[in-house]
């Protein structure tokens, strides 16, 4: 079916809405009373939304279609020129231009308008015309007011409260169809009917086009079909050996969700035809556009570089122009409704499949007194509002009925070795899991008899963590720590456990760390019986503002998140490559996490599904999978509970100890100044040794 066909009946009944709103915005521009400086602002938005009209009938009467690339290329940078580089300074999307050039209030909610409208590109290039019709009308409902001469910033506020609130019941049940229906293929026909030879392909997609994409995906169709059926065959098979050891019925699921980086179709092309043979269709949707469904700076779903990753930090708290308990409550009802309509749909999901990507500049913002920021009551209302949408979703598909995997590889942006990198991670992603299987269990063992671990940083790093062990009732056939090899979680490379809460205390540091694409210097947390107690790092000049910057993105807007996880990273292997081509900075957590001891801040690894027996390999049971806070499941979810897990990881050069405690005081080391010391692990060194490039897989 063609795409354009899901919407054409609503598409037909906002026809003429939308003609009259394109003829308004051309009445605007030809004579307008308003005054300076507003005048200018909305002349230049009126601008920017006839181009996205010129973008949509370009769409729906093909004429891009045949376009040479060059021009393909200088169209989609003309959709996002205003935010790139330094035009983001004088763009009316930058908080601080627009409050400079607006004043305060006007200048915060237009400039919050103008980033809402930035999502009609989308809009466009998908044949959505309801939501590009009432976003256009929004914004000449705004005009008109200005035009009258009497608006007032209460004005202007309760038109875009009640918008996003009045439109809620569209645009987030819509994200949830996005989220389960495999009938909304925009992506899919994307990556499976296009020449992928051609790289106009991607313009496409309506996102940002950078030298990243298209050297990407020139870059995998350099490679022979058999390399990528085996990167791909890496990245499913995990995703099938995650339902097997978790003892859920693959078969009875319908779709699989797959998430990745534009530019790289052809692995995702061979991923949907070897997803199919496990009765598997894709569910691929983009990172959302409006800011009602977005969660700070996060890009959830299909995504191509970001254009601007500040512009996307100066707008991360743009819901606290609507958010109240009003919204919230709204909102949780319309996605209850949203998933009760589509049960049988989300019963079939079988959950996500991450390809991630890393190598991008790391990026350190800047902090604008300009921006938008929740009130302390308003980030309470957020984590209230994203536990209940946790419940919900866990609901309607519960995790113990669901599996996932994660993969990652480089983008060209990772530096001039690109090519030679992406071979090395390709290698780390495929590592011998039986030898590390091994190796792993030996470590478990000595883990198993320790009433306590103690971890201690070297020279600047002032970790000194005393983490409590769960006592095991049945050592004999109990374990804590799961041996975690590559599957659900690529690459091979660690041993984890959810700590016991009582006790454990400390002090976790880490001289520069990047979490959720953020950098940290100097993070220092403090802990007792395994909650955050304290905690600073020296991005910023005062205090106040690095407090700030880890309660939002950290703690997520919580006064205290406890331990979640305690593990061990063993892939030394990933940690001489990363030394070797100096990206450490630049990996995502997905591989620096198995690059020496993690703790993750939130939830369990077995969140939601602690009722699930698993295995290690070596036939014990799992039975560390609960701590304090999640016992509380039962008579107080929203204790139990923070849908999220943070991993920070402390590198192997700056780790002095890892004991194992036991409990005759006893005590067994096993990594001491960065190297494994306990019997049986000298494996897990040899990658250390410069003459041993073979075992650190750092030759062809």
């Amino acid at each position: 079916m063609d795409y354009r066909e899901l919407f054409r009946e609503e598409n037909e009944q906002v026809a003429k809405r939308y003609e009259l709103a394109v003829e308004r915005l051309a009445d605007f521009l030809r004579e307008t009373e308003i005054p300076e400086p507003f005048a200018d602002y909305f002349r230049r938005t009126a601008v920017f939304l006839q181009q996205i009209d010129r973008l949509k009938r370009d769409v729906e009467e093909g004429t891009l279609k045949d376009a040479d690339f060059e021009k393909l290329r200088a169209y989609n940078h003309s959709l996002y020129a205003d935010i790139v580089g330094e035009n983001y300074e004088s763009s009316y999307a930058n908080p601080a231009y627009a409050v400079k050039t607006l004043g305060k209030e006007y200048g915060q909610m237009l400039c919050y308008l103008y980033a809402e409208l930035r999502g009609t590109i989308v809009y466009a290039v998908e044949h959505r015309l309801y939501s590009l019709t009432i976003y256009m009308e929004l914004f000449i409902e705004i005009l008109c007011l200005f035009e009258a001469g009497d608006q007032s910033p209460k004005e202007v506020r309760d038109i875009l409260y009640y918008f996003v609130s009045d439109y809620a019941d569209y645009t987030v049940d819509y994200r949830i169809r996005e989220l389960l229906d495999p009938e909304l293929d925009f992506a899919v026909r994307i990556i499976m009917d296009s020449d992928l030879k051609d790289l106009r392909y991607l313009f496409r997609y309506g996102e940002y086009i950078t030298e990243n994409e298209l050297r990407l995906a020139d870059f995998l169709n350099s490679m022979t079909e058999e390399e990528i059926d085996a990167m791909a065959y890496t990245y499913t098979h995990g995703y099938e050996e995650g339902f097997r050891i978790a003892g859920i019925d693959l078969s009875k699921k319908k779709t699989v969700n797959i998430r990745y980086a534009i530019g790289q179709e052809r692995m995702v092309r061979a991923a949907i035809k070897q997803f199919a043979r496990m009765g598997l269709k894709p569910v691929i949707y983009r990172a959302p556009v409006e800011r009602v469904n977005k969660r700070q700076t996060a890009r959830p779903g299909y995504a191509g570089t970001s254009p601007n990753k500040q512009y996307e930090y100066d707008h991360r708290m743009d819901d606290a122009l609507f958010l109240d308990k009003a919204f919230v409550e709204r909102k949780i009802v319309i996605q209850r409704g949203a998933y009760e309509s589509r049960k049988q749909l989300a019963g079939e999901y079988a959950g996500p499949a991450v390809i991630e990507v890393f190598g991008e500049t790391p990026f350190e913002p800047k902090n604008k007194e300009e921006n938008l920021r929740l009130s302390d009551k308003q980030q309470k209302l957020s984590v209230y509002a994203a536990n209940e949408s946790a419940k919900i979703v866990n609901e309607y598909i519960p995790q113990s009925e669901y599996s996932f995997t994660i993969i990652a590889y480089p983008v060209p942006e990772i530096g001039e070795n690109f090519e030679e990198i992406f071979a090395q991670v390709v290698k780390v992603n495929t590592l011998d899991n039986e030898a590390y299987k091994k190796v792993q269990q030996k470590i478990i063992d000595e883990l198993d008899q320790a009433e306590s671990v103690r971890v201690v940083g070297k020279g600047n790093n002032r970790t000194n963590m005393l983490v409590q062990m769960h006592k095991l009732n049945h050592p004999e056939k109990e374990t804590n720590f799961e041996n975690c090899t590559a599957d659900v979680n690529i690459p091979v490379g660690e041993v984890f456990t959810s700590p016991k809460l009582t006790e454990t205390k400390g002090v976790l540091n880490v001289s520069t760390v990047y979490l959720n694409d953020l950098n940290f210097k100097n993070l220092t947390i403090s802990f007792e019986d395994g909650k955050v107690t304290d905690y600073g790092c020296d991005n910023f000049e005062t205090k106040a503002e690095n407090r700030a910057y880890i309660k939002e993105n950290i703690l997520y807007n919580r006064d205290t998140l406890p331990i979640g996880e305690f593990a061990i990273g063993t892939n030394t292997t990933a940690y001489v490559m990363a030394n070797t081509y100096h990206i450490l900075h630049k990996l995502p957590i997905l591989i620096v996490e198995k690059m020496g001891p993690h703790f993750a801040l939130g939830d369990t690894c077995y969140s939601h599904s602690e009722e699930i027996r698993l295995y290690n390999p070596d036939g014990k049971e799992i039975a560390a999978k609960d701590n304090e806070c999640s016992l509380l499941r039962d008579e107080d979810e929203e204790n139990a509970y923070f849908n999220c897990h943070t991993d920070i990881t402390i590198p192997y050069d700056e780790i002095g100890e890892i004991t194992a405690i036991h409990k005759d005081g006893s005590e067994k080391t096993i990594i001491r100044d960065g190297r494994f010391v306990l019997e049986g692990c000298g494996m897990l060194n040899e990658p250390f040794n410069p003459q041993c490039p073979k075992a650190c897989g750092l030759q062809n």
